[in-house]
């Protein structure tokens, strides 16, 4: 089932040189997307689009086929998307369990325990976690949200092999088994092997590979 979709978006910083020239692609529920290319091209920029933290220069972004625009970009980021950023984002006097009550009402302890998160570590302030630990809270902050899309900037960028290969396992489970929609900005040709589809952006210009 389609989510969202970008229907021909451009987009420019000074209003003449493109970043993203007529991008269109659609996202559906139950699957897990990757977004590569070149520093510069304008990934996390497509990322912020999705996620109604910039408008587009030209074009649509609808979400259930219904204008972003039209029916707000505040109310899209407060319902419909949640975040996972790379610098995780995390308010630093709270401890993980404060950290996601503030997303969800329901109880924050099992979420991060699934994670992998003991009930001692969940209760310690974030800055003492290692940063594993942090984007655990991070991905466990986006999971108790109700939001159907999960935006996700270079999730594992900061992260050893096997701490990434965990958080790739999460995001997979979050697209198969929750039936999220999950959008992954990444350099990480290993993350993307992992995902339904691949978009590559070039010059501006979106390539998508089905797996």
């Amino acid at each position: 089932m389609c989510i969202m979709e970008v229907c021909n978006i451009k987009y420019s910083y000074d209003g003449r040189k493109p970043v993203l020239k007529k991008v269109s692609a659609k996202f559906e529920l139950g699957k897990i997307y990757t977004i590569l290319g070149p520093s510069g091209c304008g990934k996390t920029t497509l990322l912020s689009l999705l996620g109604a933290l910039d408008s587009p220069t030209d074009g649509q972004i609808l979400f259930r086929g219904e204008d972003i625009e039209k029916t707000g970009l505040a109310a899209h980021r407060k319902n419909n998307v949640a975040f996972i950023f790379q610098s995780y984002n995390l308010i630093d006097y709270m401890t993980p369990a404060e950290n996601v009550a503030l997303t969800s009402k329901l109880p924050p302890l099992p979420i991060l325990e699934r994670l992998g998160l003991t009930k001692e570590e969940a209760r310690r302030n974030v800055l003492k976690l290692s940063g594993g630990q942090q984007q655990r809270v991070a991905i466990a902050r986006a999971l108790a949200s109700d939001a159907d899309v999960i935006l996700a900037d270079e999730p594992t960028g900061n992260l050893d092999e096997d701490t990434a290969a965990e958080i790739t396992d999460i995001l997979k489970e979050c697209a198969h088994q929750m039936n999220k929609c999950v959008v992954i900005v990444t350099h990480s040709n290993d993350l993307a092997k992992q995902a339904d589809v691949v978009l590559r952006l070039k010059k501006g210009e979106l390539q998508t590979k089905v797996r």
